[in-house]
């Protein structure tokens, strides 16, 4: 099985895609690359953690955190204390940042060592972090948040009072310079290896959700919304 990327989208009725620059090509695999908005949104879509790069002090810094979707931004949200928060506060126009979101779909076995590798599905956006501070752009990001974890939590949980609010800062990232990067299919062996008495192939790897646990004080008489038994 060959090593397969998604094509870019093009025709009528189709979004445009995302334009190349020089950071968003990447120097090997460039076959595997993507701008196709759609691909973009569904592999944003189907996570909830993301690694967010920024420059501290002169030395780099990436930092594991949630995030939320909406149309064509990207919010993140912290303590108003945290540090790559308070620069995007400080800096004008705003803090530079690269987003990564990664999913990985499937170990695959070569023959060789050299050929291992994983199949996996993964966006890379670079841009300036600005802080919101709209209330309702606010309110909307922090929403997204919630339901970009648990779609419909943030309708089953109470908001966020002033006090709450007051210490949480949010930034926005806009999706502009933006790829897509995708591996599928087999080992790509080299053909005098395709001898050698080794198991080769893929491991497919999924995610998956146990049963909710609730906690220790929750009414008995509440039980598990519909939005946790669709997971």
């Amino acid at each position: 099985m060959q090593d397969t990327a998604r094509p870019t989208s093009t025709g009528p009725g189709v979004a445009a895609p995302y334009t190349p620059t020089d950071r968003t090509v990447p120097t090997r695999a460039k076959e595997r690359a993507s701008y196709d908005r759609e691909l973009v949104h569904s592999i944003l879509d189907a996570a909830y953690l993301c690694h967010l790069g920024f420059v501290r002090d002169g030395a780099p810094v990436v930092l594991p955190t949630l995030f939320g979707r909406v149309g064509e931004r990207l919010y993140v949200h912290g303590s108003t204390g945290s540090r790559p928060l308070r620069n995007a506060r400080a800096a004008d126009p705003g803090l530079p940042v690269c987003l990564t979101v990664t999913h990985v779909d499937a170990l695959v076995l070569a023959r060789s060592a050299f050929h291992h590798s994983l199949n996996y599905r993964s966006v890379v956006v670079h841009g300036t972090a600005v802080t919101v501070t709209d209330p309702e752009e606010r309110r909307i990001a922090l929403d997204a948040i919630v339901d970009q974890a648990v779609p419909g939590r943030s309708r089953d949980a109470r908001p966020a009072n002033a006090k709450e609010l007051a210490a949480t800062a949010v930034i926005r990232l806009d999706l502009d310079e933006v790829s897509a990067k995708v591996r599928t299919g087999g080992p790509n062996d080299e053909p005098e290896d395709l001898a050698l008495p080794h198991w080769t192939g893929i491991v497919p790897l999924t995610r998956g959700y146990a049963q909710p646990v609730p906690a220790d004080d929750l009414d008995p008489a509440i039980g598990v919304p519909d939005y946790l038994r669709a997971l």
